[in-house]
């Protein structure tokens, strides 16, 4: 295969052309192994021989030199080659490839040279030479029995000897080829089970490396293309996932060029079933650990491994949970384990063959581990050092600790100095070097091991530097050479060293904090002149810092003048002639010495003059005002510090203009002249430069009408700096004589006015005629009369007067007139022809305007008539357009149309304002109303003008509303005041109503502002509320200028900004604390304290000093504090400090308004240890005869850190210093002392041992004895009064016995009086004290004192207590509160105040001081002051103050002793001020009944305070004003205002307070105005009862809104659908309020009625309608039967049988009656019980003579039902015959006479009152008197169900209870429909009436309504019909009949009276009831009153 490939490759690359790879080929006679690659580098390819393709180099083929293809050579002489030639090998050795094992093989090389015997051919490997196997003169190399180590290149090398030439050479290849063999083959047999994976191994070598194939029973592998099948890499074969068809021979082939070789296995494949290899095992793990349970299974398939728990699965093939996993060998890992874990497992495996399990049980332990490891840790030399080890592990184990240090263990048991703990903690005490190293802790335990190390450094202080030397640096003054030699560093390396400085014997501080450890030297620089200085070194290590060195000598620089100037110099000019120089000064490190003043120098800037100077001697001024300077010059100005050496540096030079002035010439060359009849030019030159004062900001033209002065008119020309100025003035009044003057100004005002020039502008064409008018109109001639123009604007030279046919130009003729001619006659014209005449007023320059009118000859105009039909449209912000048509023309033309308008309140009552006119358009159809607001409401009307006059105005149009456009104008009057530190006030005008341009609920204004030295965007506010007038801006800077705008805006858009205005912020206290705050205790009562400054933006104001607040923390209740003055010093010493306390300290910064914030945080620092005080309370509770037992306390003052204390003994006889000494442990309180003798007097002594030594000792003395007693109490306490202060007293004693005891010490109490309890003030007075101090007292406070004495045996009695003493008053505490200045007046300020507490006074306050000055940027103002010695006072005024100045004020309370602290300052600008008085003679004038108009007049001007900017009007209902107040304000100073949308009839209350800028004034007294009436509102309720078929009652409620005074009510009912083709309309009018019901007596039955009542004021308002059914009610009883009337002599008897029941039960029954002369039934007897079926009644309560016929209702729950058949009639007449009695003839002859005289008298009346006629039928009215009554209307009522409102009320129904009261009988007005003959003078044309009906007929049956009450006796129309205004109205609506032609006519009665007068009418007046006796009012007991 090889071979063939070889050659495939030779003949496809070497087709007889030269191959394209550059390899060779070979010689036709070549064997085929001659023909491997080249593929060595640097191996050059044989030359090819033969085939005619190539030649050697240098040779080319020779037409005598055949070449045969046998591939032999033959030679030929070539005689003409020379005799030397250079070796060449002819024929190379070609490569070989050779198979292991064979013989030989022979590699050959052919070469030639000249001459031939020299040359030789030797052959090399590996450079070295072959010397074996060579053959034919080394030609040939034979290798024999070739191995692979033979394989390789062999060089063949042809020479020729003795010469130079080089030698030739070639290279041909050795290759080996080893057959194949097997390094590793399969066994014969490979037995596997399912499911599982196999490799059959099989790997071969030889070269080269043979390939390998697989077979499998006989077929490749690469055909059955099984996917489980795999040939690895290594050659071997993968079978995966065995299945049982997998079984046979599987064959491995290896093969290469050297042959080939194979092997076989054979694979069983079988199914087990599962088998445990390895069970599981109980296993115990620690928690976090992982634990694994074996679970190995052997089968075939493999066996499926489930693990559970408890029957939960916890891993399978399928399942995982997390920590549990299942292993490839089937075990369970739990990584990492739970305490929950433990338990048992179950392992299950399961194939195809079987299953099987296996449990174990898994134990987990707590873990043990170290959760507190020991840390690394520093302790000092000396002290105790602990290494924690805490550890936590299961309780089933034990630990044991093993601490090792530097890895070997410690025993703590061999020394007392280390203790292991139980707790695994290490204590090593007293360390000290050797305790340095590392310590390991290690916990052994079977719940886990565990170790932590940590390490242990051992450190002490250094020790101070040595040796301290200081020099001064001799090339640099400001400079020292410290140097030191090098202390021991403490174990520590040094950090660093501190070098301190004392200087001019100040404390001590740091002036070089980090000086480096390897220093040991220094120069300290950066030191001031002029003063001295001492140094001190100290070493820092980790522990601290060591002890200072030695301090140095002092040393004194010299004093220098000042190395810096003065900073922040500011100038600024104060007037025209002066400017304002302030600065600070220098910093106080340059002032190299003391200053003396400053040196100011200025000199005109820009040249080259001398400076002049001024000297300011005191260094505290900081401010110089240099005067007498030029108007309007630059100035430069430098300052300069000097001190006893000499003057400093000058600042840098600042320049300044003085203040600009008035320009004091006027302008030159001034000319004027008219350019037209409106302008006048302008022409000048400045005036000259020097004179200007300024900055010249442009000229005034001023002109101004020669009759009129005041009426100037000013134009403003900006300044051209380029020629003659010129400018115009225009829109002047034409041919007016004007005086001309020009100014020139600057910033602060106007210049001298030229001369005044006068000038006339020049004539124009005049205006329009005047007042054009037609009179003596004929038909053919007119006379044309007019007026002389308004503006004439010339001379006027006459008139001119046209007129032509209307229409016809050609008709025209014209007529001059001259110019006192105002009328002319026009003839000749054509009768009834329109003609049109102009007149037109003449000038020189022409005609004028003309005035044009149309008229008819013949024909007189007259009035023109309305327009109509108005319709607007294009509505913009400011224009409508109004398109109307016009009216009747008066037969002449429209000369004016005039537009008015209601404009924002629209209403009938609202006035009409003229919006605008257009002139000269008689044609007009639409007109474009200009200038309209935006949005506001507009209601137009219009007219239009002739010449006769106006017409009337159109019909309104609608109402429209203008768009919104944004405001046009910004707020006005902004002002800007200080409001606080952080804060400025800004005010300003609001716009007015009319200026909003939008809807008023979106306009607001919008402020921006900011700082004026800061080119920074603004910041913006809104402000919301339209009507604000004021705002405060909040959160700016201390101390800073700001600029502020303002502007408008609403909904659309916003206005213009305001003009920019200037504010500044007040000072403030500094809103930070000093920076770099740092303490250090210098000794044991002395804190240093150094500080940076504020930084500058935060200082907000001048600091005048700084605060130490300082308190020893758990100790002092309130901060003490520490004040440095002046803002130069920033360190300070705390001096009289407490030993060894901790201290709190803050400093802060002050300003004169107050205190700054304190630095933070807390700066805590402990003052140094010192030796401790005695302790205290030394007692000796038990005394023996040999021993005493001491007890103590620690020292009140322990100053360090108590280490012990020290007891020392002696006999009190015994020499001094033979002292028994004990010392005993800090903790030690008590000791006893033994082996002492009896009856002996000791001295003890005890003191107590800080780090700094043993303290002061206290010593005391004791006698060994029993005998013992408590002390007597101290006696003779006394307060020398000498002794008393204001905060401390001195108390004196004389001790009581001691009782053998010495007293130990004494304690004092101290009460306050005259309420406090005894507080005890100290416990451990010294024995030996008679006297003691007590202070921390109240000044001005009385107190009683008490003491007692304490000895070993314990407490005396309390003492007598002293006699009250009382402190001496100090100044007060707290100066007053709540300070307040507010502008009183414009020259005045009220101050208000609280005063101190009381506990603060400190005694007796006399009275106030307030202090107040002008604040300026100059300093030096006065301040004044005012005294008020009244302590009452609260408040008081400054008078006499400068106007619009700012005064700071504070104020001081004062005692007999002194004042108090001042309080913080308050500023105040004075000149503005609200109001003081109110606006006067308010007046409140009621105009329509929602108007009314208020008018005043201003606050009196003295009380103005300022200009009035606007008032504020407040009014509300007079009695309800909280609910209903309203507030308007009016920003113009028109002092009335009209009051709108009022509730009608109503009285209101009206305040006003007037405001400026500064404010609101106070409100005048409420003035009272009532509202006119209006029509009231509708009734409140409208409700129906008692309804039967025929009779209901009905009533409403009042209005809700009365609107006025209620003059009645009117009634309208009428059935829905006409009855019997007739629709009958009864009105009902009722006068007066106190009725509201009214009984209806003439439904039809189940008829539905519609109802509206209305109330009446001034007019009737609106209705209340509803719609009520007659009866019967649906499921009401049906009707009782079987009625009979029996008669006796005195009584009447009805009978009557029940029917049906209805829905409900029968609930009662009423009784109607229906007289003879009536006809209409009504109810008689109510509330019959229903189980009655009878009812007797007495015949007196009937009249006489009268016939009755009576029906039954029955009643249930759903009403009343229907009425049972009328029973027959029966008459009421009585049985006795009256005529036969004697007085019946006497009663007859005078009811004759009196007949007679009616009737006469009627006739009369009949004749004289036709007026009262009615148009339809008139009904008679008749009054009776009822049994049944009704209380306000008492009955049930029904729910309503109205058109517009339902209605629902209940009556309650009360028998017996007393009637209502009755209306009068002109209390009701009946009337037909609303038109009627002779109803207000109208003419009806039709009346329609009912049947006919004679007039002395009964009208019983036409009566309509009635009112039930009890009237005085008269006849029974008397009810309704002594009104004349009671109508009744019929309406048939069927088809028309012929009017009636009876009328019915009506009498009217009095109204005027209370008293009632009879009415007579036309009808029959015959009565029916008996009256019960002249002018009785009590009502009978039966019938209602009928109609």
């Amino acid at each position: 295969a090889v071979g063939e490939s070889t050659r495939r490759t030779a003949s496809s690359s070497c087709g007889g052309a030269e191959p394209r790879d550059g390899r060779m080929c070979a010689p036709w006679g070549s064997s085929a192994h001659s023909t491997a690659p080249w593929s060595l580098p640097g191996a050059e390819p044989p030359p090819v021989w033969g085939g005619g393709t190539q030649w050697p180099k240098d040779h080319s083929p020779q037409a005598s030199s055949p070449v045969l293809n046998s591939g032999f050579l033959i030679c030929h002489r070539d005689v003409g080659t020379p005799e030397t030639m250079a070796p060449t090998i002819v024929v190379p050795p070609g490569n070989r490839s050779v198979v292991a094992g064979s013989s030989e093989t022979t590699l050959e090389c052919i070469a030639s040279a000249r001459p031939v015997e020299d040359l030789s051919v030797t052959w090399k490997r590996n450079g070295v030479r072959i010397t074996s196997g060579l053959h034919s003169f080394g030609r040939r190399l034979t290798i024999s029995n070739p191995t692979s180590a033979d394989t390789g290149p062999y060089v063949c090398e042809a020479a020729l000897r003795g010469s130079a030439f080089e030698p030739a050479r070639a290279t041909a290849f050795l290759f080996i080829i080893e057959p194949p063999y097997f390094t590793a083959e399969p066994e014969s047999r490979i037995s596997a089970e399912v499911e599982e994976t196999v490799d059959i191994g099989c790997q071969a070598m030889g070269v080269p490396l043979p390939t390998l194939q697989w077979y499998k029973d006989a077929i490749s592998i690469s055909r059955l293309q099984n996917p489980r099948y795999k040939v690895l890499a290594s050659g071997g074969l993968r079978i995966q996932k065995l299945r049982p068809e997998d079984s046979g021979i599987f064959q491995c082939f290896a093969s290469n060029e050297g042959g080939e070789i194979q092997t076989h296995t054979y694979l069983d494949v079988t199914n087990i079933a599962p088998v445990f290899t390895q069970r599981p095992v109980d296993t115990t793990v620690t928690d976090g650990m992982t634990a694994i349970l074996r679970c190995e299974v052997s089968g075939a398939p493999k066996p499926a491994i489930t693990w559970k728990r408890e029957n939960h699965i916890l891993a399978s093939g399928s399942v995982r949970i997390p920590r549990f996993m299942l292993l490839e060998s089937g075990g369970l890992q739990i990584a990492p384990v739970f305490i929950q874990d433990a338990g048992n497992y179950t392992c299950y495996a399961a194939n195809t063959e079987g299953s099987l399990n296996a449990s174990a049980t898994l134990t987990v332990w707590n873990r043990t581990s170290i959760v507190h490891p020991p840390e690394d840790h520093v302790v000092i030399k000396g002290t105790t050092a602990t290494l924690h080890c805490g550890a936590t592990h299961d309780p089933r184990v034990s630990l044991r600790y093993v601490w090792k240090k530097d890895n070997v263990a410690l025993t703590p048991s061999s020394t007392s100095r280390i203790v292991v703990e139980k707790d695994g903690s290490l204590l090593i005490s007293q360390t000290w070097s050797g305790d340095i190293g590392d310590y390991s802790c290690e916990i052994v335990s079977e719940g886990g091991n565990d170790s932590r190390m940590a390490r242990l450094e051992v450190i002490e202080l250094p020790h101070s530097p040595q040796n301290l030397l200081a020099s001064p640096n001799s090339s640099h003054s400001h400079a020292v050479v410290l140097s030191w030699v090098r202390p021991f560093d403490g174990n520590s390396p040094i950090l660093y060293y501190i070098v301190e400085l004392s200087e001019n014997n100040s404390p001590w501080k740091v002036h070089l904090s980090n000086v480096g450890p390897e220093m040991t030297g220094i120069t300290v620089s950066g030191l001031t002149p002029a003063r001295t200085y001492q140094f001190r070194v100290c070493a820092v290590n980790e522990v601290g810092r060591g002890q200072y060195s030695a301090e140095t000598s002092r040393l004194m620089l010299p004093e220098e003048p000042p190395s810096a100037p003065p900073k922040n110099i500011v100038a600024s000019g104060r007037t025209n002639q002066s400017i304002m120089v302030q600065w600070q000064p220098p910093p106080e490190t340059e002032h190299n010495g003391v200053l003396r003043g400053y040196i100011l120098r200025y000199r005109l800037a820009g040249l080259p003059g001398e400076y002049q100077q001024r000297n300011i001697t005191s260094p505290e001024v900081n401010y110089c005002l240099v005067t007498d300077l030029i108007i309007w010059t630059q100035y430069e100005i430098q300052v300069a510090a000097y001190n006893g050496a000499g003057l400093g540096v000058f600042s840098r030079a600042v320049t300044e203009y003085t203040l600009q002035g008035v320009p004091t010439a006027p302008p030159q060359n001034v000319q004027t002249e008219a350019v037209n009849s409106t302008t006048i030019q302008f022409l000048w030159n400045p005036p000259p430069q020097q004179f200007i004062n300024g900055i010249n900001q442009g000229y005034k033209l001023l002109a101004w009408p020669a009759d009129a002065p005041e009426a100037v008119t000013v134009v403003t020309i900006a300044p051209d700096f380029h020629g003659v100025h010129h400018g115009h003035i225009t829109n002047l009044k034409k041919f007016t004589a004007y005086f001309t003057s020009v100014l020139c100004f600057t910033t602060p005002g106007d210049g001298p006015p030229s001369t005044p020039q006068l000038v006339w502008t020049q004539e124009d064409k005049p205006g329009a005629v005047g007042h054009l008018s037609f009179t003596e109109i004929l038909d053919t001639s007119l006379k044309v009369s007019w007026q002389e123009p308004l503006e004439k604007n010339g001379i006027i030279t006459g008139y001119q007067i046209s007129w032509e046919v209307y229409g016809r130009n050609d008709s025209r003729l014209t007529h001059t007139l001259n110019s006192t001619t105002h009328e002319y006659k026009i003839q000749g014209l054509s009768s009834l022809t329109t003609y049109t005449i102009d007149v037109a007023a003449v000038t020189a320059v022409g005609a004028g305007l003309v005035t044009s009118s149309t008229i008819s000859s013949g024909v007189p105009p007259d009035l023109p008539g309305a327009p109509s039909n108005l319709v607007i449209s294009n509505i913009s912000p400011r224009s409508a357009t109004l398109q109307f048509r016009p009216g009747y023309d008066g037969k002449t033309s429209i000369s004016r149309w005039i537009v008015e308008g209601q404009v924002g309140a629209i209403g009938d009552e609202e006035e009409w304002v003229t919006l605008y006119e257009e002139e000269n358009e008689p044609d007009a159809q639409t007109l474009e109303i200009p200038n309209l607001t935006p949005y506001t409401h507009y209601r137009f009307r219009m007219k239009q003008v002739n010449i006769v006059g106006p017409s009337p105005y159109s019909q309104s149009s609608r109402v429209i509303q203008t768009l919104q456009a944004p405001p046009d104008v910004a707020p006005t009057s902004v002002t800007v005041r200080t409001a606080s530190e952080t804060s400025l006030r800004l005010r300003w005008v609001p716009l007015p109503d009319s200026q909003y341009n939008g809807n008023p609920e979106s306009v607001g204004y919008r402020i921006k502002y900011w700082r004026s030295d800061l080119q920074s965007s603004a910041v913006a506010q809104v402000v919301s509320d339209r009507l604000e007038r004021e705002f405060t801006i909040e959160e700016l800077e201390e101390w800073m200028e700001y600029e502020l705008q303002m502007q408008a805006f609403n909904a659309v858009g916003a206005g213009p900004w305001s003009e920019v205005v200037r504010g500044r912020t007040r000072e403030s206290v500094p809103s930070a604390a000093p920076e770099n705050v740092s303490a250090e205790a210098v000794s044991s009562t002395q804190i240093l304290l150094t500080w940076a400054s504020v930084p500058e933006q935060d200082q907000n104001g001048l600091i005048l000093g700084y605060k130490i607040l300082f308190r020893a923390k758990d100790l002092d209740p309130e901060p003490r504090s520490h004040i440095v003055r002046g803002n130069h010093t920033q360190s300070a010493l705390l001096a009289g400090l407490r030993k060894f306390v901790l201290y709190e300290l803050q400093v802060l910064a002050f300003t004169r308004i107050g205190n700054g914030v304190p630095s933070t945080p807390l700066i805590l620092e402990r003052t140094k240890d010192d030796a401790p005080g005695p302790p205290v309370r030394l007692v000796f509770p038990e005394v023996r005869l040999t021993s005493v037992r001491i007890v103590w306390q620690p020292p009140e003052e322990p100053n360090g850190i108590i280490l012990g204390y020290q007891i020392a003994y002696r006999l009190a006889s015994s020499s001094p210093h033979t002292f028994t000494t004990v010392e005993v442990g800090a903790t030690v309180r008590q000791f006893t002392a033994t082996d002492l003798a009896p009856e002996s007097a000791y001295i003890f002594r005890l003191s107590a041992k800080t780090r700094q030594g043993w303290g002061e000792p206290l010593e005391a003395t004791v006698i060994t004895t029993e005998k013992r007693e408590r002390p007597a109490p101290p006696r003779e306490l006394l307060v020398p009064q000498a002794e008393v202060t204001a905060r401390s007293l001195r108390l004196q004693w004389v001790p009581g016995s001691d009782g053998a005891s010495p007293i130990r010490y004494f304690t004092v109490q101290v009460r306050e009086l005259p309420r406090g309890e005894w507080q005890t003030y100290s416990s451990s007075i010294s024995h030996e004290a008679t006297a003691c101090v007590v202070d921390r007292l109240r000044p001005f406070t009385s107190y009683k004192l008490r003491l007692k004495a304490t000895n070993d045996i314990g407490d005396s009695d309390f003492s007598s207590e002293t006699e009250a003493v009382t402190t001496l008053q100090d100044v007060p505490g707290e100066p007053p509160g709540s300070v307040s200045a507010t502008p009183h007046t414009t020259s005045s300020v009220l101050i208000q105040w609280q005063p101190p507490r009381d506990e603060s006074l400190n005694g007796l306050l006399q009275g106030y001081r307030i202090y107040y000055r002008e604040l300026e940027y100059e300093a030096g103002s006065g301040t004044e002051a005012k005294m008020l010695k009244s302590p009452i006072a609260l408040r008081a005024e400054l008078t006499d103050l400068k106007k619009y100045r700012r005064y700071e004020v504070i104020m001081t309370a004062y005692n007999i002793i002194g004042e108090s602290p001042a309080s913080a300052p308050v500023e105040v600008f004075v000149g503005e001020a609200a109001p003081a008085m109110a606006p006067q003679n308010v007046q409140v004038t009621p105009l329509t009944a929602s108007q009314l108009e208020v008018t005043w007049d201003p606050p009196p001007p003295e009380s103005q305070n300022g200009n009035i900017q606007g008032y504020k009007i407040y009014y509300w209902e007079a009695d309800s004003q909280n609910e209903t107040e309203k507030m308007k304000v009016l920003f113009l100073p028109e002092p009335v205002v009209r009051l709108k949308n009022l509730t009608s009839h109503t009285k209101y209350l009206v305040s006003i307070s007037a405001f400026n800028a500064a404010g609101d004034g106070p409100r005048s007294d409420p003035q009272q105005g009532r509202t006119h009436q209006a029509a009231p509102g509708a009734p409140s309720f409208l409700a129906f009862s008692e309804i039967t078929s025929t009779t209901l009652n009905v009533s409403w409620g009042e209005p809700a809104a009365a609107n006025g005074i209620l003059q009645g009510y009117r009634v309208v009912y009428e059935p829905l659908a006409p009855v019997q083709g007739v629709s009958k309309v009864v009105t009902v009018e009722v006068r007066g309020n106190w009725q509201r019901w009214l009984k209806v007596r003439d439904l039809t039955k189940g008829v539905t009625y519609f109802f509206r009542v209305q109330a009446r004021t001034i007019t009737y308002g609106p209705e209340l309608q509803a719609n009520i059914t007659a009866g019967p009610a649906e499921g009401s009883p049906g009707s009782p039967r079987d009625v009979l009337v029996t008669k006796s002599a005195s009584e009447l008897t009805l009978q009557w049988t029940e029917g049906h029941s209805g829905d409900t039960p029968t609930t009662g029954y009423v009784i109607e009656a229906r007289p003879s002369d009536e006809g209409l039934w009504d109810m008689f007897v109510k509330d019959i019980p229903r189980s009655a079926t009878s009812y007797t009644l007495s015949l007196d309560k009937l009249r006489q003579g009268v016939t009755y016929e009576f029906r039954v209702v029955a009643v249930n729950e759903a009403g009343y039902g229907e009425p049972s058949n009328p029973s027959t009639a029966v008459s009421a007449q009585v049985e006795a015959p009256f005529y036969e009695e004697w007085w019946f003839l006497l009663v007859m002859a005078l009811s004759s006479l009196i007949v007679i005289l009616l009737v006469v008298f009627a006739l009369v009346l009949h004749g004289q009152n036709k007026k009262y006629k009615n148009c339809s039928t008139g009904k008679g009215i008749s009054t009776m008197e009822e049994s049944v009554t009704l209380d306000n209307g008492g009955f049930a009522a029904l729910e309503l169900s109205s058109r517009h409102l339902n209605v629902k009320s209940t009556f309650s129904k009360k028998n017996g209870t007393r009637s209502p009261p009755r209306p009068s009988p002109g209390g009701l007005h009946y009337s037909d429909e609303d038109i009627c003959n002779k109803y207000n003078g109208a003419v009806l044309t039709e009346s329609v009436s009912l049947k006919e009906k004679s007039a002395d007929a009964s009208e019983s049956e036409a009566t309509d309504s009635d009112y039930e009450d009890a009237l005085p006796k008269h006849s029974f129309v008397n009810h309704y019909m002594s009104d004349p205004t009671y109508y009744n109205s019929w309406k048939r609506r069927a088809q028309g009949r012929a009017p009636a032609p009876h009328r019915y006519e009506v009498v009217a009665g009095s109204e005027a009276g209370a008293q009632l007068h009879p009415v007579i009418t036309t009808q029959s007046a015959g009565g029916v009831y008996t009256p019960a006796g002249p002018g009785a009012r009590t009502p009978l007991t039966g019938f209602s009153s009928f109609v």
